[in-house]
């Protein structure tokens, strides 16, 4: 299972066959993991992530463990199901 690789940015294009775009504003875009993507904190599979530019920024909703995963500019959430 390929795990996402933060080490030079992140752009979710590059993954677009196995993410599915849920929303998207001008500087956050939620996406659900549709294919066999790790996280790249743990190796596990996630179920979705939020990628945001944003300095601040409010989550709701989030019933599971999450971990982070930050480049240069982008903050990662992702969630997990267990």
């Amino acid at each position: 299972m390929p795990a996402i690789d933060i080490a030079d940015g992140f752009d979710y294009h590059d993954y677009r066959e196995k993410l599915k775009l849920i929303e998207e504003t001008r500087d956050s875009a939620h996406l659900e993991n549709r294919g066999d993507l790790a996280c790249p904190a743990c190796g596990r599979p996630f179920d979705a992530v939020l990628v945001t530019t944003a300095s601040t920024r409010s989550i709701a909703g989030i019933d599971g463990p999450f971990c982070l995963g930050r480049t240069a500019d982008r903050l990662l959430v992702l969630t997990h199901s267990e």
